[in-house]
C-alpha cells in the first residue's frame, strides 16, 4: 500500500456528526507465513453492539487486538473515534496516531490480567493516573462510581486473590471504563468462568449497551448476542463469512460452515431453551 499521511488526534475528523465510530478498511494480519487475517472490512456506528462469532482461530481475537494495536497490523486502514492509522507504516506520526486510537479503546481480555499485589481499587486508579495525568483524588472517585456500576463497593479494599473469577470480570470491566473509552472490546469474557458466575459479567455487559457504549464482543454466549447485539458477524479462516441481526443469523444462516458452527454452539444450550437455529427451511438444526 503507498504512503499516506497519518492523522493524528489533532488533524482527526472528531465532530457530534460522526455517524461511524469504527472503520476498518482491506486489514491484513499474518504470524509468519500464516495469514490470519485476509482483509477485513468493518464499519461499526456509535452506540451499536456487534458480537464476532466463529470457531477458535477464525481470526476473532486477532482482529479485536489489532483494532487496539496490541497486534500491530501489516496492511489496511484502521480508524476510531476519527484517528485514522495507517497500518504497516513507521515514524513518529504513526506512532502518535495508534497511541491516539489505543487511547479510544478499552479492552478486557478472558483472564482478569489483574494486578495481583493491587487492591481492587488500585487496580481500577492506576492506568487514569498514570496514562491520563488526572489526579489519584479525581481518580479514587472515578473508581468508586465505577465499582458501584458492576456492583462491587463492598470490595473495593480486596485483593483479586479475595475475589471469585466473575468478581475479577467485572473489576477489569471498570478498569477498562476508567479510561473513559469511547469503544469497549470484549474478548471472551466470560469463557473462563463457572457457569454460575457468567450471568453477573453478562448483566454488566447489558447495561454498558443500554448506556449506549459501544462494543464490539467476542463471544460464545448466544442468548447475549440475542437480546443484546444489534449485529452478529460470523468469521471463518480470516473472513467475514456472513452478517445480519441475531435473528437473521440465527434463523436463516446461509452457508453450510455457518450451519455447522451455529448448531455446534447451540446444541448444548438447546436444553436450556437459549436459541434455536434453522436450516432456513423452517427445521431447527
Amino acid at each position: 500500500m503507498s504512503a499516506r499521511p497519518i492523522e493524528t488526534a489533532s488533524e482527526s475528523h472528531d465532530g457530534p456528526a460522526r455517524d461511524v465510530l469504527v472503520r476498518i478498511e482491506g486489514l491484513h494480519k499474518a504470524f509468519g507465513d500464516h495469514e490470519v487475517l485476509k482483509g477485513i472490512d468493518l464499519e461499526v456506528r456509535p452506540r451499536e453492539v456487534v458480537v464476532l462469532l466463529g470457531p477458535s482461530g477464525s481470526g476473532k481475537s486477532t482482529l479485536l487486538r489489532c483494532i487496539n494495536f496490541l497486534e500491530e497490523p501489516q496492511r489496511g486502514l484502521v480508524e476510531v473515534g476519527g484517528t485514522r492509522v495507517i497500518c504497516g507504516s513507521r515514524g513518529r506520526a504513526y506512532r502518535k496516531a495508534v497511541l491516539a486510537a489505543r487511547m479510544k479503546c478499552g479492552m478486557v481480555f478472558q483472564d482478569f490480567n489483574l494486578f495481583p499485589h493491587m487492591s481492587v481499587t488500585e487496580n481500577v486508579v492506576d492506568s487514569p493516573v498514570h496514562v491520563t495525568g488526572i489526579s489519584k483524588h479525581e481518580a479514587r472517585e472515578r473508581a468508586a462510581a465505577l465499582l458501584d456500576q458492576v456492583g462491587l463497593s463492598d470490595r473495593a479494599d480486596y485483593f483479586p486473590s479475595q475475589l471469585s473469577g466473575g468478581q475479577k470480570q467485572r473489576v477489569a470491566i471498570a478498569r477498562a471504563l476508567a479510561m473513559e473509552p469511547e469503544l469497549m472490546l470484549f474478548d471472551e469474557p466470560t469463557s473462563a468462568l463457572d457457569p454460575e458466575l457468567i450471568g453477573d459479567v453478562l448483566k454488566v455487559m447489558k447495561d454498558l449497551a443500554a448506556s449506549g457504549m459501544t462494543m464490539i464482543v467476542v463471544t460464545h454466549e448466544m442468548g447475549f448476542a440475542r437480546d443484546v447485539a444489534d449485529r452478529a458477524i460470523l468469521m471463518d479462516d480470516g473472513v467475514f463469512l456472513e452478517e445480519g441481526t441475531p435473528n437473521q443469523l440465527f434463523s436463516n444462516p446461509q452457508h453450510e460452515r455457518s450451519k455447522m458452527f451455529l448448531r455446534h454452539i447451540i446444541k448444548d444450550n438447546r436444553d436450556a431453551g437459549e436459541v434455536s437455529v434453522s436450516d432456513g427451511s423452517g427445521r431447527l438444526l
